[in-house]
């Protein structure tokens, strides 16, 4: 019987799937929103098969989560969170990051949103990494911006798309906006839905509780949301808001923090709602202190899919979300929860005042939002898909190179 001998590229192609392949998750903001998302994701696929690693700015409030998971995570010095553009600090930190990916001999690298989206998918691909798959949390541009701002953004995440292996989004509005508007080919994207923190249903003892957490007294009649204190969340908003619904019996309870806080406080303070607007800052039990709402409210310019308001849903909040992006692909009107116009605080005043004042129907629309998240939002979902993904990256070089031959 003949003997086969393996070639020396069949040799090293059992070695290689004898370890655990690499994966570097890149992200500037290791903090709520996107950086959640990233520390679930590193988390749900199979630990025996990837090995994951978290690169992000230092200041991140995650990362103590990340290492008691058991994930290895980087400190970034040079990278800075924020959309805003410093040429020469993110030169520095695309410097840093090539050389950290290099030297960790990654074999894909993910990249989550605009900027490490950016200085990660250049890095990965000076490094030499096998595969690059990039997630979009939303866009980096929006209808807020200027035409011309609004233009060369596009035109950069174009450019960067074409040293994507693959693609995900926050939502299906995202996926189909990153084909239509060429950022994104229709057979490398994917929609997927992120999972969510274990979040307790609302019952009395718990909602006692979280309003004791919060100073707040029995009986509050409470707003509440959970979200950066930034621009993209636009907090002035949800003052002018709760101004606007003229209750003083309403308190209002923001959890996280954020460079807008001064600016916050001084609107507050000018609005006259000191004492009931309360800027809890980052807290670590936000799903313990949801059941204090009333109302879970969200006032952003743009999102993806925010976990915050999937997880008020399934708490069995009701929930009032600007109309932005992939929100109304869960928030729908009148079945699920209500939108509001994104940068009009009377349009989110005016469905925060019927939420309130229409207890009943609230409550329906708190019910149909619980049983259609359902179980959709699992782990073991997400890590299943992300593998997919991830196999379909790695194997994308070797794809072309058959067409290439092919085509010959």
């Amino acid at each position: 019987m003949a003997v086969t001998v393996p070639t020396a590229d069949e040799r090293a192609g059992r070695r290689a799937a004898a370890r655990r392949l690499r994966v570097a998750h890149v992200n500037a903001n290791f903090t709520a929103g996107s950086g959640g998302i990233t520390l679930r994701e590193a988390l749900a696929v199979d630990p025996e098969r990837y090995a994951a690693t978290i690169l992000a700015p230092e200041e991140g409030t995650l990362f103590a989560r990340a290492e008691e998971a058991g994930l290895e995570v980087v400190r970034l010095r040079r990278m800075s969170g924020g959309r805003r553009v410093r040429p020469w600090s993110d030169a520095d930190a695309l410097r840093e990051l090539t050389g950290l990916l290099r030297a960790g001999r990654f074999d894909l690298v993910h990249t989550h949103a605009g900027k490490a989206g950016a200085i990660g998918r250049l890095a990965a691909r000076r490094a030499g990494v096998r595969a690059v798959v990039h997630t979009l949390h939303g866009f980096p541009f929006n209808e807020f911006q200027s035409p011309a701002t609004r233009r060369t953004l596009l035109a950069i995440e174009r450019a960067l798309g074409r040293i994507t292996d693959w693609f995900l989004t926050d939502g299906t509005f995202v996926a189909s906006e990153a084909v239509r508007l060429g950022i994104a080919p229709p057979d490398r994207v994917r929609a997927l839905v992120s999972p969510i923190d274990s979040v307790p249903p609302v019952t009395a003892a718990a909602r006692r509780a979280a309003l004791r957490a919060l100073g707040l007294p029995d009986g509050a009649t409470v707003v509440g949301t959970a979200a950066r204190l930034a621009r993209q969340k636009a907090p002035l908003d949800m003052v002018a808001a709760i101004a606007a619904l003229r209750r003083p019996d309403v308190h209002m309870v923001w959890l996280g923090d954020g460079e807008l806080r001064a600016e916050t406080e001084r609107r507050i303070e000018r609005e006259g709602l000191r004492g009931r607007f309360l800027l809890a800052g980052d807290r670590d039990d936000a799903p313990r202190l949801l059941p204090a709402f009333d109302v879970f409210a969200l006032s952003s310019l743009w999102e993806g899919l925010p976990c915050s308001v999937v997880e008020a849903m399934t708490c069995g909040i009701p929930v009032v979300a600007t109309a932005v992006n992939s929100v109304p692909e869960v928030v729908v009107p009148g079945r699920t929860g209500l939108l509001a116009r994104p940068a009009d605080p009377a349009s989110l005043a005016r469905a925060l005042a019927y939420m309130l004042d229409h207890p009943a129907d609230a409550a329906r629309m708190a019910a149909n939002a619980r049983a259609s998240v359902g179980e959709q939002y699992r782990a073991d979902l997400l890590g299943r898909e992300l593998m997919q993904v991830y196999e379909a990256a790695l194997d994308a070089p070797a794809r072309q190179a058959r067409a290439e031959a092919a085509g010959r």
